[in-house]
């Protein structure tokens, strides 16, 4: 008895460190082959699942996310989809806000536990008709509003789209008062950085808090941020205005990528510029802690053409990135996306005063067609798709998932916006072409007005 006894302890244990020995090396085989296990690096955490390559793809739920309408040259290289959004089941969060308490009540717009705070899903509502609108006039908002955008001043007639009012389903979202939001923002600093459609909400905000009138005792403070026109630009990296009365500025800086460009020989107007993927534009790094509201938005210039018609060459830890998979332009945009997340959550800590925000991306409407093969948006309609989102989840995966445990928070834009493609520029451009129509960028006073109204609710 006692050597059969013995006999069956020796094979478990020879068993338990069979199986052992097993599960390390599949472990480690796993490890050798899944580089992206290594590229994380600190905070620059990825997901664990499986990464998809970079194909033709039409929509991300319904979000098309492609080049957007060039407004200096109409001959830039024709765009390639982006891929479906990773998904991001398996990062460990921190500091999740979320909260599981039944006992809740709402203040200020807010649903409140004794212990935490959810936040309203703003995004989740309809569009209705108000006839108060819009906040400002197209035709006096000059001093802010690109003559581009301006759509009163085009051959357009129909200005109906001008006459909807976002309505949140569960939140209260207040008039927007520019007296009291100016006084509310009062020695603060409110940074957009994103593309041309962040620039349009900046132009947008300029001409709400204005109500679109000359505003001649407003200082350009450009300066302060570096944002002057550099030799051989046609314009600066952006700009910044700064109200005396208030001691409040509202500046844009354009980032397209929101990577860290850096030429590879600064004395060399051709040289390749390369694309840190993991670290955050420059300006950022330089002048976060001047920021009280930070707006950051990026989408539609990942796409192969742009990257090689800008002689961008991507870059991880400090080398030219050498795996494939990141390569692919849709997984390095969500890979950026969530390393810019991680670092903004990982300064806010030391920036108590600063509110971060990604702005989702803001929908294509292109029909038949791109921009310069025929595509159109040709509906005058409101709302014709539609008024009313009743998802709770965002319809850009990407920033969703990017913002997830994070005290980053998600300016959720995307669905709203896909209910109004009768907002566009379209065919009014200002120096139309023919067969060209400007399906990306909206007309102004227009629907960026509504992105700004749920940020301010939000702050």
């Amino acid at each position: 008895m006692k050597g059969g006894s013995s006999y069956r302890v020796r094979a478990r244990h020879f068993s338990l460190t069979l199986i052992a020995v097993v599960f390390t090396t599949l472990f480690l085989w796993i490890w050798e082959k899944n580089p992206f296990l290594h590229l994380a690096q600190d905070q620059f955490l990825l997901p664990s699942s499986e990464f998809i390559s970079d194909l033709p793809d039409e929509s991300l739920l319904n979000v098309k996310e492609k080049e957007h309408f060039n407004e200096v040259d109409p001959n830039y290289v024709r765009p390639e989809t982006y891929t479906k959004a990773i998904q991001e089941s398996d990062i460990p969060f921190n500091n999740s806000t979320s909260t599981s308490s039944s006992s809740i009540r709402k203040v200020d717009g807010h649903s409140r536990t004794s212990s935490t705070r959810k936040v309203c899903n703003y995004a989740k509502g309809s569009w209705v008709p108000d006839n108060r609108r819009p906040l400002y006039s197209g035709r006096k908002c000059k001093q802010w509003l690109s003559e581009m955008w301006a759509c009163r001043l085009t051959q357009r007639t129909d200005f109906s789209y001008e006459g909807f009012r976002w309505q949140p389903d569960d939140c209260e979202m207040p008039d927007f008062d520019r007296f009291a939001f100016m006084k509310r923002m009062e020695g603060k600093t409110i940074a957009f950085v994103g593309d041309s459609l962040g620039r349009q909400q900046f132009q947008s905000l300029m001409c709400m808090v204005t109500g679109g009138e000359e505003t001649p005792e407003v200082e350009d403070v450009g300066r302060e941020y570096g944002l002057i026109i550099a030799k051989g630009n046609i314009r600066p990296d952006g700009w910044a205005f700064r109200f005396p009365p208030t001691n409040t500025t509202i500046l844009y800086y354009w980032s397209s990528s929101l990577c860290d460009l850096q030429p590879l020989n600064a004395s060399d107007p051709k040289t390749e510029v390369a694309m840190h993927l993991d670290r955050p534009p420059a300006f950022l790094s330089r002048f976060l802690d001047r920021f009280n509201v930070l707006i950051l938005n990026t989408g539609h210039h990942w796409n192969r053409g742009k990257i090689n018609a800008n002689r961008w060459v991507m870059y991880i830890n400090g080398q030219p990135n050498q795996d494939r998979r990141l390569a692919a332009v849709g997984n390095a945009k969500n890979f950026t996306v969530h390393s810019i997340a991680r670092w903004i959550d990982s300064q806010l800590p030391s920036h108590p005063r600063l509110k971060a925000f990604f702005r989702t991306i803001s929908p294509r409407h292109f029909a038949n067609g791109e921009w310069n093969t025929g595509g159109s948006c040709d509906n005058m309609t409101p709302l014709s798709k539609g008024s009313t989102v009743s998802k709770d989840e965002s319809s850009d995966i990407v920033v969703e998932s990017a913002v997830q445990g994070t005290r980053v928070k998600i300016l959720d834009i995307t669905a709203l916006s896909e209910l109004r493609d009768e907002g566009h520029i379209a065919r009014f451009s200002v120096k139309a072409t023919e067969g060209i129509q400007d399906c990306l960028h909206w007309c102004l006073p227009g629907i960026p007005d509504t992105w700004n109204e749920v940020l301010c609710a939000q702050i």
